[in-house]
């Protein structure tokens, strides 16, 4: 007889992430079961759970988090629906696992945050973008030190616009593009640089350039850390062909390159059309074509939810928690102020953490000077840079 744990959930939502959720769950994970879905629309909420086999659903949100068989409360809900639900849920005493972003801003998350600590339930941080197979991976290697100290990464989504009418209300949502997609980029920096390396200061550009909203449909900054570090984060609501995620990290000894979505090695070509769904937020089903194999699996669903209920089972803090959620909130914060205001803001957070050491890598020496570059060049020979540490003059020799 299985000695593993199960988990009886009420999923709040019933959108394309209350999809993803329900299908990984009752799919790859497979012993974890939804019991009961909430939906605000009694016919999105009937055929959400025919569709995934649920006994019951409902549009009574209370109904929902307090029926007696539930013992986990995934919260997929629009952002503006998050702080009052999850109020709910620590009355309840459930434990609480909550899609991104936490809040709408820094102040709301941190009311969150305080509201779950205060009841002392569980509570996890629904960012699948962390947990994807290549992300782990790579995460593996820089904690063994692969590619030394972590200098710059750069994180990637843009796609042509969320799929649900809330995203596009930035009261709702609390902005646009950067609340939908920054907070992605922000927490796949974060795990690259290291929780404990404090995110100092933003710098930001944002603007909208095609679609009629109030809201930012296109982003880049720049997050300073304390080691030094830089997380490069580049946003898009209009971009053109999928769903592009793309990383790129940086060290002092290597380099990674991550691409997740759009050129993931299948491609397909037609001239008729395939006549149904290529993957999340692809235009087209003609021409070429690039499917994803498990999307789930390859989003991250899989392994963030399998550490979130592990970690429930185990006792333990998930790897993503919801100070997490709070830190990237604040991230953003700072990122629409200096959208803004035009220059670096400082982020304003409650830091938890530990401090980073400031990047340092030690010289290499050749007769006194040290080695800026050492390059091999066509005739085998090797050459160096040097640069003169008491006069700073800058030379090379050719070995």
């Amino acid at each position: 007889m299985s000695t593993l744990t199960s988990h009886k959930v009420a999923m709040l939502g019933t959108g394309l992430i209350g999809d993803f959720y329900t299908m990984t769950l009752h799919s790859q994970r497979g012993r974890d079961r939804v019991v009961v879905a909430y939906s605000r629309s009694e016919e999105r909420g009937r055929a959400f759970s025919e569709r995934w086999g649920i006994p019951r659903h409902t549009t009574c949100v209370d109904d929902a988090i307090n029926d007696p068989e539930v013992d986990t409360v995934v919260v997929g809900l629009p952002n503006d629906l998050h702080l009052e639900t999850i109020g709910k849920v620590a009355a309840a005493g459930k434990n609480l696992l909550v899609t991104k972003p936490l809040g709408r801003t820094g102040a709301e998350a941190k009311e969150i945050l305080d509201i779950v600590e205060s009841a002392g339930i569980f509570g996890g941080y629904l960012e699948d973008l962390v947990y994807t197979p290549k992300t782990t991976v790579s995460l593996a290697s820089v904690k063994a030190g692969a590619i030394g100290d972590v200098t710059w990464v750069r994180a990637r989504e843009a796609h042509p616009g969320p799929h649900s009418a809330w995203f596009w209300d930035s009261k709702r949502a609390g902005g646009g593009a950067v609340i939908d997609l920054g907070c992605h980029c922000i927490e796949i920096a974060r795990n690259f640089v290291g929780k404990d390396n404090r995110p100092i200061e933003v710098m930001a550009w944002a603007d909208t350039l095609v679609h009629p909203i109030a809201a930012e449909d296109n982003a880049i900054f720049l997050v300073r850390f304390e080691s030094g570090a830089i997380g490069q984060i580049e946003v898009s609501w209009t971009f053109r062909g999928g769903m592009d995620l793309r990383d790129e990290v940086s060290g002092t000894e290597g380099t990674i390159r991550i691409d997740h979505f759009l050129r993931t090695g299948l491609e397909l070509f037609t001239t008729g059309g395939s006549g149904g769904y290529v993957a999340e937020k692809a235009e087209t089903d003609a021409g070429w074509l690039f499917p994803v194999g498990d999307e789930v699996s390859e989003l991250g669903y899989v392994d963030m939810f399998s550490d979130m209920f592990d970690a429930i089972d185990a006792g333990r803090a998930p790897r993503e928690t919801l100070y997490d959620g709070y830190v990237v909130n604040t991230i953003m914060d700072a990122a629409l102020k200096s959208a803004q205001t035009r220059q670096w803001e400082p982020v304003e957070v409650a830091w938890r953490g530990g401090t980073a050491a400031s990047i340092k890598r030690v010289p290499e020496y050749h007769q006194g000077r040290t080695v800026v570059k050492r390059e091999l060049l066509p005739d085998g020979r090797s050459k160096l840079i040097l640069n003169d540490p008491e006069t700073g003059e800058i030379t090379d020799v050719v070995l």
